[in-house]
């Protein structure tokens, strides 16, 4: 039998994989990075619930439906 390599993950496809929601548990849909390099993981239910807190504190927003590109600064997540 020939053994076969398979590709480790990148970091990235981890995160993406792993991410739950810090509130429910549920996959999330947004991270949210912090001031200090913290982050915190929400799904899009309690994104939306958070939205006007989150967007007050927050520096980066992630959207990890998309393969970890950018939500646009100024979009709600509504």
């Amino acid at each position: 039998m020939t053994p076969t390599l398979t590709p480790i993950a990148t970091r990235d496809d981890a995160q993406i994989h792993t991410h739950r929601c810090d509130r429910c548990g549920a996959r999330a849909k947004v991270r949210v990075v912090l001031a200090g390099g913290m982050d915190l993981a929400f799904c899009g239910h309690h994104a939306r619930e958070y939205d006007d807190k989150l967007r007050g504190v927050a520096v980066d927003f992630v959207d990890l439906d998309a393969s970890e590109s950018q939500a646009p600064a100024g979009e709600s997540l509504n």
